[in-house]
């Protein structure tokens, strides 16, 4: 048999720092459920080991040498967690759970290597693709092409290539833009403020569109913005799957080459890398040299919606005529606790009618690459989104993470929903240019 293999704290050095061990952020879980309602694994599959304090409890299980860090159940509850933290916002005790997670993740990753086939797509998403911002806006264009050339319907009729027919899904339906940005875009009126405009690796590749209209609708309310061209991608996704060193890897190549620029934030439009990038003091916590250059540059870190909201808008927007919906997008509301601003700028555009959508707090199961790893579930909580979005009989579902917009898009379309998803920022650069 076996022995229990525990997961090694010296693992968690980049984590987690002496004052506050792995075992602490454990232990504030005082499994009073309060997380259970809020939990969308929980409400789709009604396990306790689904549910953020049951998880806790296999956390704890592995620290104690109770549970083999290899088990496959261990690895499946693990794994089925959407990262969404829903569970941060309904806790009374402030457990973190997204950091326990991930934490979890990367050492079930050393623990328990995987197949090698497995191995190698890793190596393929995070090594060679995600950090290649131009690769990624290439396979973008080819898999537009694609759909429109009904490569979709083919792979889904083919052995094994059902899984790469549901990628091609999620793809926009309009052509990815080819234009690069332009290096600055000069503050109409009065300078409020200087950013820099971080571009993202899929925001750049699939959404460029919406990058050059935050540069536009910032520049519109006296906000000077800089597009530098030495940056790449956050390293979300890298710190979601149990990547850590990428993700550190990453981080330190966008700190090294943001951090001196004469700006008052560093502004992005995607809430999945806002939420990261927030957190890079404690992805590189247990790096001495990097530790307080990171703490400084997550400090300057501000969502575009979040900025906007914060500051208010100088320039009114025009009018709009449309029913419209918010879905919070769950980096931004639970990772990174931005709630009022969004529905202010919304509110801000006139015309628009606001309908409230239910469940708007929920994942919608795309959660970084949950929707490629866990099919089913992730099918199952987007006919729920899609269920209560035409409820609402909304023209246009808003939200603000690439993600979210890809997966809800697909959802509708496959519904066969009149409604669309637009990105808050395109909201309010169509409102201005209505002007």
């Amino acid at each position: 048999m076996t022995a229990p293999v525990p997961i090694d704290a010296r693992g968690l050095a980049g984590w987690v720092d002496a004052d506050a061990p792995p075992q602490d952020l454990i232990a504030r879980c005082v499994h009073c459920g309060f997380c259970l309602p809020t939990c969308p694994t929980y409400a789709v599959l009604g396990l306790e080991q689904d549910s953020p304090r049951g998880r806790i409890r296999l956390m704890k299980g592995v620290w104690d040498g109770r549970l083999d860090a290899r088990a496959d159940a261990l690895d499946s509850h693990i794994y089925r967690c959407l990262d969404c933290r829903a569970c941060e916002t309904a806790c009374p005790s402030g457990v973190e759970f997204g950091k326990l997670v991930e934490a979890t993740r990367s050492q079930l990753e050393g623990a328990r290597p995987r197949p090698l086939g497995q191995r190698i797509l890793r190596w393929i998403a995070f090594r060679a693709v995600l950090p290649r911002p131009r690769l990624i806006a290439l396979l973008a264009r080819a898999g537009y092409v694609a759909k429109r050339l009904g490569a979709e319907r083919v792979l889904r009729a083919v052995p094994l290539g059902g899984r790469l027919g549901s990628l091609l899904a999620l793809l926009p339906d309009r052509p990815p833009s080819a234009a690069p940005l332009e290096a600055r875009y000069e503050a109409a009126g009065a300078r409020r403020m200087r950013v820099a405009l971080f571009q993202g690796c899929v925001m750049r590749g699939a959404f460029a569109d919406t990058n050059a209209a935050t540069a536009r609708v910032l520049a519109r309310n006296g906000v000077e913005v800089l597009v530098p061209e030495r940056q790449t991608c956050c390293g979300a996704l890298h710190v979601h799957a149990g990547e850590p060193d990428g993700g550190r890897d990453l981080a330190r190549r966008n700190i090294a080459a943001l951090e001196d620029l004469d700006v008052d934030a560093i502004v992005v439009n995607a809430a999945g890398c806002g939420a990261n990038l927030k957190e890079y003091g404690w992805l590189l916590r247990g790096d001495p040299r990097w530790r307080e250059r990171a703490e400084r540059f997550a400090a300057r870190v501000k969502d575009a919606v979040e900025l906007l909201g914060d500051i208010g808008l100088a320039a009114r927007p025009g009018p709009l005529t449309a029913t419209v919906t918010w879905d919070d997008p769950c980096h931004l509301l639970h990772g990174q606790k931005v709630k009022e601003q969004p529905r202010a700028l919304l509110q801000a555009i006139p015309g628009l009618t606001v309908v409230p959508l239910s469940e708007a707090d929920w994942c919608c199961g795309s959660a970084g690459v949950y929707n490629v790893t866990q099919p089913a579930l992730s099918a199952d909580l987007l006919r729920r989104k899609v269920g209560h979005i035409e409820r609402t009989g909304a023209e246009i579902v808003v939200t603000a993470n690439p993600g979210c917009l890809m997966q809800i898009d697909a959802g509708l379309r496959q519904a066969g929903s009149r409604a669309r998803v637009m990105h808050l920022i395109d909201l309010l650069d169509r409102a201005y240019a209505t002007r």
